[in-house]
């Protein structure tokens, strides 16, 4: 196995949380030209530093020894990982095997850039298939299927017991509602004049997942990104103004409740994040990061709240079938690509993959797995999933998403009215889908 070395990646492994881009970081590609039959290249997104121990040491050896195959690993921090692919694929060096997330699938297919894996998954046993129903469908463009899922993810608000107590709150009986957490922020918040030193709540604004942030504030207010056939946007109507008030709100005002605007404390090791230092009480958070948090600060006694609604609103939380692998089309060893892939997807494998890095696991049978059935947290996720609600899977997507994120952050320091901010957000989604057609 050949490992392309990042010196910036090593600096900043301590400080990078699965999911969540901070540091540039990125490998050369494989010239598929110059490809060996034997040979694969793979590029997975993110550069966290549990994820690259279990594949680098575990995974890929275990899939080189089975099959005799070199497997050559880059991983790439999550901004650049779009820009970079797309570099490689313009100078003909993009890799076998593409990580990203599972919204990006659509532009991939719509460039002529990721292979159709229907063919190989009609291959699988009629028992993998039923196995793997709940990911594989996020994974289909137009009924094909173009991305294979290696995990289930959602966004869980946790909270401290002890903040509760200390407040004279019911930790047994946790908010059920946005606005109910809101309120309960408020009780929890402390200040020292105009400064807060310990926030009530505290959401992501942070590039890539301050867009996240949104879409569950906007799902849970009954709200959509785009309209019914994905054409437009549909960030003007109503509940996407009422959803970003209610994000600025957080950090606006005399009644703020979160501290944290501009700092990407996602990226940050559990046991430096403000839930688990004390600067919190209550965190939006992904489902692979609650059980550290728990372990990282047990004083805390860190909880978890199933996905929450606005008042008359169903409940809804950013998540489903997340990160992935792709094929590329032009790859000069597809077979072994795909095997890589179904290497990565098979039970055994998948569940590890999963449950190592806190993650659900794509596999109902793996549901069944001792990793499920003793964490309260992954219970209460495994139960929510229904609730989960992906980025539209439309071409052109990343780049609308990162239009949606400035205008966002525009509107939370107070540049823009929300309004003002979700109509701009609007004009660049529409001209994306429409550049994109």
């Amino acid at each position: 196995m050949t490992r392309i070395p990042c010196k910036k990646a090593v600096a900043a492994l301590a400080a990078v949380t699965l999911g969540l881009a901070l540091t540039a970081c990125s490998g050369g590609g494989t010239d598929s030209g110059d490809t060996p039959a034997n040979s694969v290249s793979v590029w997975f997104p993110g550069i966290d530093e549990a994820e690259m121990k279990l594949v680098n040491e575990t995974l890929v050896p275990k899939f080189e020894q089975q099959t005799g195959a070199q497997v050559e690993v880059t991983f790439v921090d999550w901004e650049n990982v779009s820009p970079k692919l797309n570099a490689a694929f313009a100078a003909g060096t993009a890799p076998d095997v593409l990580g990203h997330g599972i919204a990006a699938t659509a532009d991939f297919v719509h460039n002529d850039r990721i292979a159709d894996l229907t063919p190989y998954v009609e291959k699988l046993s009629q028992g993998d298939r039923d196995d793997l129903a709940n990911a594989l469908p996020g994974g289909q463009v137009d009924g094909k299927q173009y991305f294979v899922p290696l995990i289930m993810a959602l966004r869980l608000v946790a909270y401290s017991g002890a903040d509760f107590k200390a407040a004279g709150l019911n930790p047994d009986q946790p908010p059920k509602t946005w606005e109910q957490v809101r309120a309960t922020a408020e009780k929890l918040t402390q200040r020292n004049g105009d400064k807060i030193t310990r926030s009530g709540l505290v959401v992501s604004n942070a590039p890539i997942s301050g867009q996240q942030t949104f879409g569950t504030l906007l799902w849970a207010n009954g709200g959509e990104l785009l309209t019914e056939d994905n054409s437009k946007a549909a960030l003007t109507a109503p509940e996407a103004v009422e959803a970003l008030t209610f994000y600025t709100g957080l950090y606006q005002g005399g009644n703020a409740v979160d501290g944290q605007l501009g700092t990407n404390w996602a990226g940050l090791p559990p046991a430096q994040q403000p839930i688990a230092t004390g600067t919190a009480s209550m965190q939006l958070a992904d489902v692979s990061g609650i059980e550290k948090l728990q372990k990282a600060a047990p004083q805390r006694d860190i909880r978890v709240m199933p996905p929450l609604a606005f008042e008359g609103n169903e409940p809804a939380s950013f998540g489903g079938p997340a990160n992935g692998l792709m094929l590329n089309k032009d790859s000069k060893n597809p077979d072994l690509a795909w095997k890589f892939i179904e290497h990565m997807m098979s039970a055994e494998v998948s569940t590890q993959y999963a449950t190592s890095l806190g993650f659900l696991p794509i596999r109902k049978s793996a549901m069944e797995s001792e990793a499920i059935k003793t964490s309260a947290v992954k219970t209460t996720a495994l139960k929510a999933l229904d609730y989960a609600r992906p980025n539209p899977n439309v071409p052109g997507w990343v780049r609308a998403r990162d239009a949606i994120d400035k205008s966002l952050e525009q509107a939370l320091r107070g540049k823009l009215s929300p309004e003002e901010a979700l109509k701009q957000a609007a004009a660049e989604v529409d001209k994306t889908l429409e550049a994109n057609r």
